[in-house]
């Protein structure tokens, strides 16, 4: 496996200079996840902070549903996950970051990056809410044409979804335009963060460098989309407790990402 090092340049660029992405390979994703690996290795507290935030995180989101009787926004929540985690890991950016330039590690310096490039950082946290809102309403309004107005009780929700004659119809219909929100967010925040906490740089130059990445090198970022997606929905299937590892697993492997496809000059 070609190591890392070979695909970056470790000098700070000027805030003047203008985003240039480099072709990858279709195996560096999984290049992002060693390193990813690492970093939680040589950061074990950080990494472990924020995994648990994110099982955290999910317990008190699924039980506010349930005492709200809003179990069917569960899973359409736990989808969105995918779509807001980006700017929940700007502190493991940072812990790479910081492991890289052969730094400390401290929770002082992670939380202190949420202030810098403070404002590009909440705007491109909004775009993303916003993408989360409107996955919600879509995904609610799908719902409603399959199942009526109504939501099944708890207990059917599962027969309802999976054992019925809407099943096929209804996933199909789900996925593809679930599908087409994911493929949209992803694009547009595939590096743009990382390069938000690096770079001072603006949110919308942030996001036409991720979508140009993510144009150049199709297949690699297929590829780890592909990845993103196997290792939260592993980590949602197993209760949320394996998001403890797959959060903090793939926030330091998008630094990686960044660092490989976006050049310094």
């Amino acid at each position: 496996m070609v190591d890392l090092a070979s695909h970056r340049l470790h000098a700070t660029s000027p805030p003047s200079a203008t985003p240039r992405v480099r072709p990858i390979d279709t195996q560096r994703p999984w290049a992002w996840l060693a390193a990813g690996w690492r970093d939680m290795c040589a950061a074990p507290l950080i990494s472990a902070f924020y995994g648990a935030l994110a099982v955290g995180s999910s317990f008190v989101l699924v039980a506010g549903l349930a005492m709200l009787h809003m179990h069917y926004l569960v899973l359409p929540m736990a989808a969105g996950f995918m779509l807001v985690g980006p700017v929940l890991a700007v502190g493991l950016y940072e812990s790479s970051r910081l492991l890289e330039r052969g730094e400390r590690v401290t929770p002082s310096a992670v939380l202190g990056a949420y202030h810098r490039n403070g404002t590009q950082i909440a705007t491109m946290g909004v775009v993303l809410m916003l993408a989360l809102l409107a996955w919600i309403r879509v995904a609610l309004l799908v719902f409603a044409i399959f199942f009526s107005a109504e939501p099944p009780a708890l207990d059917q929700l599962v027969t309802r979804i999976f054992f019925s004659s809407q099943t096929i119809p209804f996933l199909l219909t789900g996925t593809a335009v679930g599908a087409v929100i994911a493929t949209a967010v992803f694009a547009i925040s595939a590096v743009s963060l990382p390069m938000l906490l690096d770079r001072e740089t603006d949110v919308f130059t942030a996001m036409a460098t991720s979508v140009d990445a993510v144009r150049q090198n199709g297949r690699a970022m297929l590829v780890w989309a592909a990845l993103i997606a196997l290792f939260t929905a592993a980590g949602i299937a197993t209760a949320f407790v394996g998001l403890a590892i797959a959060f903090p697993l793939i926030g330091h492997a998008t630094w990686h990402c960044y660092r490989d496809l976006v050049a310094e000059r």
